[in-house]
């Protein structure tokens, strides 16, 4: 898969927890997206584009759900 799809996928999961109201809460359920249905190598490949491009064009929730 490539990387920019990722990245639109990671996008999108975030972007579903717009309306949580705890920030705490949106993040954990982005983090628990990603480790419940991302394969190691989808998150790791997600990984090396952040530290390639760095975080623009992607949700400050998928960073901080990665860290």
């Amino acid at each position: 898969m490539s990387s920019e799809n990722l990245v639109k996928m990671a996008n999108q999961i975030a972007h579903y927890f717009d309306s949580e109201p705890n920030r705490a809460q949106a993040v954990q359920g982005v983090r628990q997206h990603l480790y419940s249905f991302w394969t190691p190598a989808m998150r790791r490949q997600l990984a090396e584009w952040i530290a390639e491009h760095g975080h623009d064009g992607l949700d400050a929730k998928v960073v901080e759900a990665l860290a």
